[in-house]
């Protein structure tokens, strides 16, 4: 079902793009026919030399991503979020776990690339095979959505590669919106989740 869900959404994603682009060159057609081409070429350089500039950011923290699972201490943040894991998802899975916790470790990094595959792992994990998706699901996506951001890694490099004096000054007001959105949305799952549980026993009823 994750394997699906995931094709479907990059299918999505792709058309959504595609009309994006056709959009644009429509209307730059009919506003300047003559740039569209020199238009082209500099956003392809632009998004060519961004992608360059990003790549150090996210070599310097996927490698240190990596040195956490290989030195074990992925196991040790495991253990210490296992009791607000637990609590927060409603699981009882170590492997599950440590999948959340370094998925939750990268999203609080700035790194969403080094994040997803993580988890995409842990929903794999939480898939009950019902065709569904279920609670603990759910939390992942939204977590992953509102993701506390103790670093902002990725649009500290986008601030620098724009020539910002001081690409890190966002990295406090970023911390107390993302901290404030990750609590009410957990809230908000947990609340829906009662009010879901309420409806269907009186259902039964």
């Amino acid at each position: 079902m994750t394997f699906l869900v995931t094709q479907s959404i990059k299918i999505n994603m792709n058309i959504f793009w595609l009309i994006m682009m056709l959009a644009s060159m429509l209307v730059l057609l009919i506003v300047n026919p003559s740039a569209m081409l020199s238009e082209m070429i500099g956003a392809s350089t632009e998004a060519l030399e961004l992608c360059i500039e990003l790549c150090a950011v996210y070599v310097v923290w996927l490698g240190f991503i990596e040195l956490i699972d290989a030195s074990g201490l992925s196991k040790k943040l495991a253990k210490l979020l296992r009791p607000l894991i637990k609590r927060i998802f409603k699981i009882d899975n170590e492997e599950t776990e440590k999948l959340i916790a370094l998925n939750i470790s990268a999203n609080m990094l700035g790194v969403g690339n080094a994040a997803t595959p993580m988890g995409i792992r842990a929903m794999q994990a939480l898939d009950d095979k019902t065709g569904k998706a279920n609670f603990a699901m759910i939390m992942l996506v939204v977590i992953n959505a509102t993701s506390i951001q103790l670093l902002p890694t990725t649009v500290i490099g986008l601030r620098a590669s724009a020539g910002s004096e001081n690409s890190a000054d966002i990295i406090l007001p970023t911390l107390i919106v993302t901290v404030i959105t990750t609590i009410m949305g957990i809230l908000l799952v947990h609340g829906i989740e009662k009010l879901r549980q309420k409806l269907k026993g009186r259902k039964k009823k």
